[in-house]
């Protein structure tokens, strides 16, 4: 069985790893058109720092990224956030006010703990406790995560609480993201309780903490899944540029004019890449890929001398959209993980560029460096770094607006015209690694069952 995975993300990287498990026959290849493996994870290691271009962390609770942490012998390597700075602040203005504990969906479960916070007026925390009596709203139709939210807590509460959260993990606009596609046991919790806070309750214990990364970066992941191929020939720096089908399967063509047969294929790109991939093969697939927009963004890594800076008593803090700055949060890694910095020093990292906002890529790199320390400066972090450094994301991000599910339905039904074909990726259910991983690996499943049936 001849398969080929297109695109060296940690998608395609799993689908790789699920093909040489699950098909003993199987002989994959893999390209991918930048250098190096990872698509966003990528850890540099630079007098005792230790810097994330994207992701620094993923969630436990979703068992793919653990357990594959486990089958590639990282367990022991996975390391929570330090317990001792557990609290994230929301810049409102020039203040820093905590979030309140008991967050569960992005939504406190506590009204306790909300009636301590200064992110809502004494009139927005009454609306918040109110949910309990709004009735719940009947009917299949997806609505965004800014008209559920404010129809269920009131507006207050979407843009104090609930957005800067959204904008952190999507650096979308909530008012267009989908919420059946993003948060949608949000609306379960409606339908089968009547109220969220009736229904929802803290998280389960767990032996992990709800966050884990990896003790020297996330590029462990990519270094372990790379050493853990038998059969799977690797081609970097090489650009795939179209799917068509083939005599028995399928043909992907390079950029440099080969050609590669194949039994099956699983493309793990970007949607809009996916769309060029795909165009010949199934132009109405391809549309439907090329429909789903990407958000761009920068993030600026800055290091500090520790006499210079006094850190903040917290993992970070979130920028709310109605501040109406491009900068969305800023991580306090060196206060969020262990050895991340020298003891000597702090390590920070600024994330900036909204979807719906200016392109923050196109800015040269002295310019995103001062529009982090400008943003820094209101916490008397003024010092000159001592270390920066710039990774830029453009069209980084899918957006699940609201309609994505629908649009997931009609390219399953495509994809029903290609046996041997699959997809995978942030583009279709779920951003977070595990998502990733788990699509890369349902696709690689598809493409055997699809092969095999072929056969039988």
């Amino acid at each position: 069985m001849r398969v080929a995975v297109v695109g060296g993300g940690i998608a395609g990287l799993a689908a790789a790893r699920r093909l040489e498990v699950i098909a003993s026959d199987a002989e994959v290849l893999l390209v991918e058109r930048d250098p190096v493996l990872g698509g966003k994870l990528r850890t540099e290691h630079v007098d005792g720092f230790v810097i994330e271009a994207a992701p620094d962390s993923f969630l436990s609770r979703k068992e793919r990224g653990v357990g594959l942490c486990e089958e590639l012998g990282l367990r022991d390597e996975l390391v929570g956030r330090r317990p001792e700075h557990h609290r994230t602040f929301v810049r409102m203005g020039d203040e820093l006010h905590p979030l309140p504990e008991g967050l569960t969906g992005m939504i406190p479960t506590s009204l306790e703990a909300l009636e301590e916070t200064e992110l809502l007026s004494p009139g927005g925390k009454a609306r918040f406790a109110a949910e309990i009596d709004v009735p719940a709203r009947r009917g299949p139709a997806d609505e965004s995560i800014g008209a559920f939210v404010s129809r269920r807590f009131g507006r207050e509460a979407y843009e104090g609480l609930v957005e800067p959260l959204m904008t952190g993990i999507y650096g979308g606009d909530g008012d267009k993201l989908s919420l059946q596609a993003t948060f949608p046991q949000l609306r379960v919790l409606e339908l089968e309780h009547g109220s969220l806070l009736r229904g929802l309750s803290a998280p389960a214990a767990s032996e992990l903490p709800p966050f884990v990364s990896l003790r020297d970066g996330m590029g462990m992941f990519v270094d372990a899944l790379r050493d853990s191929f038998e059969r799977t020939q690797l081609l970097t720096g090489r650009e795939a540029i179209r799917v068509l089908p083939g005599d028995d399967g399928y043909r992907v063509e390079l950029a440099a004019g080969e050609t590669y047969a194949a039994d099956g294929v699983v493309v793990a790109t970007p949607a809009y890449v996916t769309a060029e991939l795909l165009a010949d093969l199934d132009p109405e697939l391809a549309a439907e890929h090329l429909a789903i927009p990407y958000a761009s963004s920068v993030v600026v890594t800055l290091a500090f001398s520790r006499a210079d800076v006094v850190p903040l008593d917290g993992y970070g803090y979130l920028v709310p959209r109605s501040a109406g700055r491009d900068v969305l949060a800023c991580t306090w890694s060196s206060q969020k993980w262990e050895n991340r910095a020298p003891d000597d020093c702090v390590l920070l990292r600024v994330y900036a560029g909204r979807f719906g906002g200016r392109d923050l890529t196109e800015d040269a790199d002295a310019d995103l460096v001062a529009l982090a320390r400008e943003e820094l400066a209101f916490l008397n972090v003024v010092a000159a770094p001592i270390l920066e450094r710039v990774q830029r994301w453009p069209w980084g991000m899918p957006q699940y607006l609201v309609g994505h599910p629908a649009r997931l339905a009609r390219i399953d039904d495509a994809l029903a015209a290609h046996p041997g074909l699959a997809l995978a990726g942030a583009a279709y259910d779920g951003v977070g690694i595990p998502d990733c991983i788990r699509s890369g690996e349902l696709a690689a499943e598809s493409v055997v069952r699809a092969v095999t049936g072929a056969r039988a």
